[in-house]
Order: C-alpha cells, then sequence, then structure tokens
C-alpha cells in the first residue's frame, strides 16, 4: 500500500451537519382541546355518564359566569331554572342523548349572578371503542336577543293580524299573483257576505258586476297594480246574496326582498251611503240654486207686470175717453183693435203675476182626485183624439190646500204640453199617490208627507239644457207663435205659491214626467167637508155585488170612508141604529132595490130624518124613462149607469 494511499485511507470522514431542531408539534387531543378553549360564541363542555361537569371552555365561561374551578365536578342541573328541575327536564335531556342518540332544545338557562337567558342547547352521547358510553359532549348557546326579535316579530305579526281581523269597515285580504284570494278578515266577510272557507283560492274578479268582468276590468287591475305599484278604483261591486253596494278600493303590489312581485294587498271599503250623501248634497245645492235663479227671475217678473199693468191702465182709460166721444166708423174700428190688445196685454200681466207668485190666491182643501174626475172631460178634449189618455188615481189620497180653479188650469197646462211633445200620438197619463219625502229630497222641500200629481208622456222629451230652462217665462222650444213660453212658469208659480215644489224628469227621444208635489192634509170633516162639496163618509145602497165593489172603488179613489147595504131596508136600519153618530154625509143609492124599498123611497126617508146629508140616486134607465112622474127624482142628484169618477165627483162638488 502507497503511503499516499495509506495516508487517504487513515483520514478521518467529516460528519454530516447537523439540521435545524423544530418544536414539537401538539397531538391531536391538544390541538382539539386548544379549539375548543378558544371558543367563546359558543359554551363547549364535557359531562360525564352522570351528567358532572368534566370540562369547561371559555364560551361557558362568558355565557354561565362560572370559573373552571367552581364548577368542575358539579351537577350540568344548577343551569336549570327550579321549574325545568322540578319536573326532571335535565334527566329528560340526559336520557333522550343516551338513547336517541342526540337531545336538541331550546329554553331558559340561570347564570352564575341568578338571571336567565335562552340557550339553544344540543347534548351528544360520547362512547369509547367498545359503545360504551363514557360521557356527554354539550354545546350551549346564548340566543336571547334572537329570540327576543323573533318574539318581537311574532308578536307584531300577531297584533298585525288581530288588527285587520278587527277590522269591520273594511274588507282587507291578499291576493296571489293570479288574483286568487289567499285570506279574507272579518269586514270582508260582513261587507261582501262570503266566509273565509267560501273565497279562499277563487278569484277576486267574482265580487265585481257582470259588465265590468266583460269589459275586463279585474285584469287591468291587476296589471295595473303589479306595473304602477298601485291600482285605485270606485265602482259597484256584487255581495254573495246579488245585491250591489259602491266601492273605494286600492290594490298594492307586494314584492319579496328580491323585487319579485308575490301578491296583492286589496282594501275594499262600502262608500254607498257617503255617495249617496255627496248626491244629494249636489241635489240640494242645485235645487238651491234654481230656486235661487227662479225666485230673482220671480221678482223681476212681478215688478215689469206691475209696470205694464200701470201703463195699460193708462191705455185702456185712453180708449174709453175716445170711445164716449162717438168716433167715426173707421177710428171704431181702430179703438177695437186698440181694446183688444189692452185685454191680450192685461191677461200677460196676469201670466206674469201667477209665475212671480204675486197673484192672490183662494185656497180651501180639497181632495186631489175629486179635482181631477170633475175636470176629467175638459182633459181629455185637450189630450186630441191621438193620444190615450190614462188616469191612474190613487184610493184614500190625502187632501190639499190648492185654489181649484189655478189647480185646474195647471192640470190643462201639463196636459197641452203634453199633447204638443206627442205629435203623431202616443199614451199620456196622469197619476196620483200620497207620498213620503226626506229632507230637500225634491228641491228645497222640507221632509213630510205629500200628494204627488203627475203627468207622464211618451213624447219628446227635453234635453238637460231645456230642463234647467223649462220653468223660465216666454221660455220655448215651440216655433214662434206656437206657444207663449208662459205655460210651465205659471205651473212653477202657482204650485210653490201653495207650498209645493215641480220635478221634471225626462230623457230625449224617452218623453217627460212632470210630478207636482203639494203638502198633504188630513181628511177634513165637518164645516170643512162642506166647504169642498164632499162628505168623508158614504153609505152605498147596491144589491148587484160587482156594481158595489166598483162604486165602492170610485168613492174610495176620492178619499171618502165607505159603508155598505145591500138593500134600501139594511141601509135605514143602520141610520136608525146608529144615528148621527155614524157620521154619514153621503148616501148613494140604486134606484131599483129588493125587499120592497126602492131607491126613491129610501132618499125621501133619509131627506126627511137626515136633511143634511146628500142624495145622489143611481140607474141603469135615463131619467126621462122612468116610470111615476120623473119630477120626484129632480129633487135628488141623479147619474146613469155605468158611471165615471167624473160624473160622481160633478154631483158631490154641487150644492145640495
Amino acid at each position: 500500500m502507497s503511503e499516499n494511499s495509506a495516508s487517504s485511507s487513515s483520514l478521518p470522514v467529516p460528519a454530516p451537519a447537523p439540521s435545524p431542531t423544530k418544536p414539537a408539534l401538539p397531538d391531536f387531543q391538544q390541538r382539539y382541546e386548544l379549539l375548543v378553549a378558544s371558543i367563546s360564541d359558543y359554551a363547549i363542555y364535557m359531562l360525564d355518564s352522570e351528567g358532572y361537569v368534566s370540562s369547561w371552555n371559555a364560551g361557558a365561561e362568558r355565557f354561565k359566569g362560572y370559573k373552571a374551578h367552581e364548577i368542575m365536578g358539579q351537577h350540568f342541573s344548577r343551569f336549570y331554572t327550579e321549574e325545568d328541575r322540578a319536573v326532571g327536564l335535565p334527566e329528560r335531556a340526559l336520557n333522550a342523548a343516551r338513547h336517541e342518540g342526540r337531545f336538541e332544545g331550546e329554553g331558559w338557562r340561570v347564570r352564575n349572578d341568578g338571571t336567565r337567558f335562552w340557550a339553544s342547547v344540543v347534548i351528544d352521547p360520547i362512547r369509547n371503542a367498545d359503545g360504551v358510553l363514557v360521557g356527554f359532549a354539550k354545546i350551549t348557546r346564548d340566543i336571547t336577543d334572537r329570540r327576543a326579535a323573533q318574539e318581537a316579530l311574532r308578536q307584531s305579526e300577531q297584533h298585525f293580524r288581530l288588527l285587520v281581523q278587527g277590522v269591520t269597515d273594511y274588507a282587507i285580504y291578499m291576493l296571489s299573483p293570479q288574483g286568487e284570494i289567499t285570506n279574507w278578515n272579518v269586514g270582508a266577510e260582513r261587507i261582501k257576505g262570503y266566509t273565509q272557507e267560501e273565497v279562499l283560492g277563487s278569484h277576486f274578479s267574482r265580487f265585481f258586476t257582470d259588465e265590468d268582468r266583460a269589459a275586463g276590468v279585474p285584469q287591468r287591475a291587476l296589471e295595473t297594480a303589479a306595473r304602477e305599484g298601485r291600482f285605485e278604483s270606485e265602482g259597484w261591486r256584487v255581495r254573495r246574496d246579488g245585491t250591489r253596494f259602491f266601492a273605494h278600493a286600492v290594490l298594492d303590489a307586494i314584492h319579496d326582498e328580491h323585487g319579485t312581485l308575490i301578491g296583492f294587498a286589496k282594501i275594499t271599503r262600502d262608500v254607498t251611503e257617503q255617495r249617496a250623501t255627496a248626491e244629494s248634497l249636489e241635489q240640494t245645492r242645485n235645487a238651491l240654486f234654481q230656486a235661487q235663479k227662479m225666485e230673482a227671475i220671480g221678482q223681476l217678473t212681478g215688478g215689469v207686470a206691475h209696470d205694464f199693468n200701470n201703463l195699460l191702465a193708462v191705455l185702456s182709460s185712453g180708449v174709453d175717453i175716445l170711445h164716449a166721444q162717438n168716433p167715426g166708423a173707421i177710428t171704431l174700428r181702430v179703438l177695437d183693435s186698440m181694446r183688444r190688445a189692452i185685454d191680450r196685454g192685461a191677461l200677460l200681466t196676469q201670466q206674469l203675476l201667477s209665475f212671480a207668485r204675486q197673484q192672490p190666491l183662494s185656497t180651501a182643501l180639497h181632495q186631489a182626485n175629486a179635482l181631477i174626475g170633475s175636470f176629467e172631460q175638459v182633459l181629455r178634449r185637450a189630450s186630441g183624439p191621438q193620444v190615450s189618455f190614462v188616469f191612474d188615481l190613487a184610493p184614500r189620497l190625502a187632501c190639499i190646500e190648492v185654489d181649484e180653479a189655478r189647480f185646474e188650469a195647471t192640470l190643462l197646462n201639463l196636459v197641452v204640453n203634453a199633447r204638443d211633445a206627442m205629435p203623431g200620438g202616443g199614451t199620456l197619463a196622469l197619476e196620483t199617490r200620497n207620498v213620503r219625502l226626506r229632507e230637500n229630497e225634491v228641491g228645497t222641500l222640507p221632509a213630510g208627507e205629500y200628494v204627488r200629481v203627475t203627468v207622464r208622456d211618451s213624447g219628446t222629451g227635453m234635453t238637460p239644457e231645456v230642463v234647467q230652462r223649462a220653468f223660465e217665462p216666454f221660455f220655448t222650444t215651440k216655433p214662434v207663435g206656437k206657444g207663449t213660453g208662459l205655460g210651465l212658469s205659471q205651473v212653477y208659480g202657482f204650485i210653490t205659491q201653495s207650498g209645493g215644489e215641480v220635478q221634471i224628469r225626462t230623457e230625449l227621444g224617452k218623453g217627460t214626467t212632470i210630478s207636482l208635489f203639494l203638502p198633504a192634509h188630513e181628511n177634513a170633516g165637518g164645516e170643512e167637508a162642506e166647504k169642498q162639496g164632499h162628505a168623508e163618509r158614504v153609505l152605498i145602497v147596491e144589491d148587484d155585488q160587482l156594481v158595489m165593489a166598483v162604486a165602492c172603488d170610485l168613492f174610495e179613489t176620492m178619499g171618502y170612508q165607505v159603508q155598505t147595504a145591500p138593500d134600501g131596508v139594511t141601509a135605514l136600519r143602520l141610520l136608525e141604529q146608529h144615528g148621527v153618530d155614524m157620521g154619514v154625509d153621503v148616501l148613494f143609492t140604486d134606484l131599483m132595490m129588493p125587499n120592497g124599498m126602492t131607491g126613491l123611497e129610501l132618499a125621501r126617508t133619509v131627506r126627511e130624518r137626515w136633511p143634511r146629508v146628500k142624495i145622489i140616486i143611481a140607474s141603469g134607465y135615463p131619467q126621462q124613462a122612468m116610470q111615476g112622474d120623473p119630477a120626484d127624482l129632480h129633487e135628488f142628484d141623479f147619474v146613469g149607469k155605468p158611471y165615471r169618477l167624473a160624473d160622481l165627483a160633478r154631483h158631490l162638488r154641487a150644492p145640495g
């Protein structure tokens, strides 16, 4: 071996440089314990198999207020309230975890200082490799703030539900995006008549009228609310029983936090009464304005008429003076023409004064049906041959206080106007009724009982503009020379001067109805009845039951109280039994009757014993054809069969 090689082989081999030393890593158990110990938002600790605390983390110390040395070895039931310990809740929790593999719950727990907090608790069993239970892992979280927020939300929702359900004046309910009803309050049930079970799931369009559904109103409401966020409207809605009410409705769109439409909130209120009140107020305002306008025109017209009368008086006196000077033939003809013009001017001023309510009235209590009956023939002739005239007079009509002649002139004016509105013929009806009016229901009339006299035609009707001016003097729609324009103004002046009101209802092409409203009076008796020319009670003697029924209807129509008898003997017995107390003012008897007493004999007996009773004899034979002396019948009023209301009214109003 060479030296070099020996030398080289004998050199020492250097040791490798040592690597840097790393700190020793804790095992898994250590890392887990550090993790658990550092958690402060959860109380995480261990229990042994009997429920005694065997570990404690920072979160447990923060929530429960115990240091580790204060609680280790203590039973976990000390965290429960006395009420929960008394019912064995801690033991039940361990048993549930032991047998079911887990226990989860919420409840009140108690801190070291005695205060309470609301805890969310999870208990899991811990078992060794052999499956033997060695303890429990318990995780507790303080959720007092979250529970308080949930409770506040729950109470708020409950209060809102109670509020919505307690509202009865509004229908408040929810709709799906398609319009199906999803809930229903008490107000909706009261207003619309449906229970919640009847409407849930149905479409809200069921509350709309057929006309609105056909026009697509419900769908437009949903589309508008979805597009604009809100839809507000008023209109007629239908209740469950089919009746209608006028509703004010608001439909609001509801979106979630992402802006997605999830439905609609609908609020409906029944405003039928408010609408009627508003309409009534508007009518009252219009009536007041019309009354004020007519009053102003009336004052102006009255002043002009008085001045015109003074001028006519001068002209009339001048004509009389010229007449007295024996003028020639030509001058005389001129003066006669002037006299006729003055007379026409005087008539015109009387009409103007009538409108202005400055014409004196001769009023008395009258039965309107009797006045109409006695004037019926004149009215029929005035209506003309092409008009079908119908009289519809209500029985037991109350009395009215009017000037008889002016009342008849009023009816004549209305009938002539109606006739002129039907140049090709038509139907004209005259109707009487007892009515009760509310305050300002017609014009400015106060509430009370009234008699309504109505003239209705099937003529051309009027436009709203014509109606507004219909009562103005000299206003007319007739051609020049065909009318003065004073007819309706006279009617208005007379009726208002009599304490009443005139109402026009008309539609172009569908005719006109003019109603006169006059204050009703109780049927008069005694001296007032004599002033009217008729009495209150009539004794009808007739053996034919059909004729008797017709006669009773006619007299009741004129406001009479009716007493009947089948023959003269019975009638006389009634009068003898009751005498004056019976209060018979009129005897209406058939001439030929059974049981041996004729109507004439009955009439003579009654005339002798009760001279104040008015007597009318009826017969199917003409008066001239009666057997015996016709003069015997002349001492009594006589009507031939068949008789009409006008015939009876004429005799009742005649003296005797």
